[in-house]
């Protein structure tokens, strides 16, 4: 689509809606997380050391199986369409949890987290869909936006998962989730409109199109698009790695007193909040600015925000840097996206996006058994700064193999 079409097009209703279906859906991926492990108790009589094991399993099979099919999809929906890609995904993943609340064992539970994994790619999808119809000069600010929306939902899913799994029980909670999914399915298919046009490619391309060494064929900057992609794999490493202990540093934090679940859960919020006030507005700023500047200094305001949360001796002081981390969330993640976008010829949209999804969701997955890992062997606060250090490395990588991010940076 060029630039006059992108204008035309209803991409600001698109936006409005797609942000509440990528709400949605980031509730019905992150609500279930609380208490996987629970019904995994729930489903054999296993000792403490097997159901840490299965409950890793379970929660893996989801991420390892998106990783590998989520270009499969991009290839598939550049050919077909981003909204029947949209409407695939959610209805296909509401079976899905329809069926994990009828499970009677921890195999049938693996199964459906891996088919779970098999139907993902709605969010990918929302933020293809947006990039290609979005005026470029608004496109930070279109994908800062929509990103709020997806984060958001599994930033509070957690609360409300555990909430309803208190009021009902945790197999109606699977129920609960899958008919939310199915309300973003209808959302998609009778308010969203796309104006697509098939990617036409060559036999050769044709036949690469899945692979990510035939993708960057048509990039003008290839070892751009490498290092963004990875950059989307270490921020989401960073954040999951988190996730697992966070409930469990505010008990101690607390000194096991008090309503310690309340507190995590709006600890675990918080960033959430934070995001969706600071993403659009660093989007805005990043169009007229440099996309650049943002996503440098983000990194920087991040590892400066991480390393002080492992020695914090105040659950107040916790909750500040755990909102100041999802402002330097909302720098990274749309602007990673917003620059494979500008990047990005409109024939490689759909198809970079699903790859970047595959990243994230490798960063899920490394991310949640490093946390688990080091905070088992070395204590809560190496997580925190091994986080940094790897947003370090991260940072260090952009700056030395993208020296435009560099110099504009320094213009800036």
């Amino acid at each position: 689509m060029d630039e006059a079409h992108r204008e035309k097009s209803p991409w600001k209703r698109n936006l409005t809606i797609l942000w509440g279906c990528t709400f949605i859906a980031g509730i019905a991926f992150s609500e279930i997380m609380p208490f996987m492990s629970l019904y995994v108790s729930e489903l054999g009589h296993f000792t403490k050391a097997q159901v840490s094991f299965y409950s890793g399993l379970v929660y893996a099979a989801t991420f390892l199986v998106t990783a590998i099919v989520s270009p499969l999809w991009g290839a598939l929906a550049d050919r077909k369409g981003r909204k029947i890609m949209l409407i695939r995904a959610s209805f296909g993943m509401a079976v899905a949890m329809f069926l994990m609340g009828l499970v009677s064992n921890v195999w049938q539970l693996l199964a459906l987290r891996a088919l779970q994994g098999l139907f993902s790619g709605y969010i990918s999808n929302a933020q293809a869909l947006i990039a290609s119809q979005t005026p470029r000069n608004h496109s930070g600010q279109a994908l800062g936006t929509l990103v709020t929306g997806s984060t958001s939902g599994m930033l509070m899913g957690p609360i409300i998962g555990g909430t309803l799994a208190e009021l009902f029980s945790i197999r109606d909670t699977f129920f609960i989730t899958a008919t939310l999914l199915v309300i973003a399915g209808i959302l998609s298919a009778t308010l969203v409109t796309e104006y697509f046009v098939p990617v036409k490619r060559d036999k050769a391309a044709t036949s690469q199109g899945h692979m990510l060494g035939g993708l960057l064929s048509q990039f003008k900057n290839p070892r751009l698009i490498i290092v963004l992609l990875f950059s989307t794999m270490f921020v989401q490493l960073g954040n999951t790695s988190i996730a697992p202990i966070i409930s469990l540093y505010v008990k101690q934090l607390m000194h096991n007193a008090g309503p310690v679940a309340f507190v995590a859960g709006i600890i675990a919020a918080l960033p959430g909040i934070s995001n969706i006030m600071a993403a659009p507005r660093l989007g805005a700023y990043g169009d007229s600015n440099g996309s650049s500047k943002v996503l440098m200094v983000g990194y920087l305001f991040a590892m400066i925000m991480y390393i002080p949360q492992g020695f914090v001796t105040s659950i107040w002081v916790l909750g500040f840097l755990r909102f100041m981390i999802g402002i330097s969330d909302g720098a990274l993640f749309p602007t990673i996206q917003t620059l494979l976008t500008k990047n990005s010829p409109v024939t490689a949209t759909s198809a970079i996006f699903s790859w970047n999804q595959s990243f994230q969701a490798l960063g899920n997955m490394f991310g949640s058994l490093l946390g688990g890992s080091l905070a088992g062997l070395f204590g809560y606060n190496v997580v925190f700064i091994s986080t940094a250090a790897l947003l370090m490395v991260n940072f260090l990588m952009l700056w030395i193999t993208q020296p435009a991010l560099r110099i504009k940076l320094h213009r800036a």
